[in-house]
């Protein structure tokens, strides 16, 4: 009953910046976390940021303050903004909407070059 498309992927150099966006179509958005994972190949999907429905935020230890995630109610969106950006943050971004199942995007590709 409800959709999320990522957008805002792309390649970049180390140190810059992007911000990914997921539009959440259905409804119920304002009450539940939303969240970004990320999936680099070989690897298994990380956690990369969460914010609750009372705008609570954590993220993922490697994040050190380089990336926030933010939401807008009025248009049924989450955001991460992702700073200093580095090779190693190269992955699939995927926004999920936890509910009791998660609901998860299609992803987007973050590409960082040096």
């Amino acid at each position: 009953q409800e959709r999320l498309v990522e957008s805002g992927g792309g390649t970049v150099q180390t140190g810059g910046s992007l911000t990914l966006s997921c539009a959440v179509s259905g409804t119920g958005f304002s009450g539940v976390a939303m969240g970004w994972y990320r999936q680099a190949p070989g690897k298994q999907r990380e956690f990369v940021a969460r914010i609750t429905n009372i705008f609570l935020t954590s993220y993922g230890d490697f994040v050190k303050g380089r990336f926030t995630i933010s939401r807008d109610n009025n248009k049924n969106e989450v955001y991460l903004q992702m700073n200093n950006l580095q090779p190693e943050d190269t992955a699939v971004y995927y926004c999920a909407l936890l509910a009791y199942e998660t609901v998860w995007g299609q992803g987007t590709q973050v590409t960082v070059s040096s």
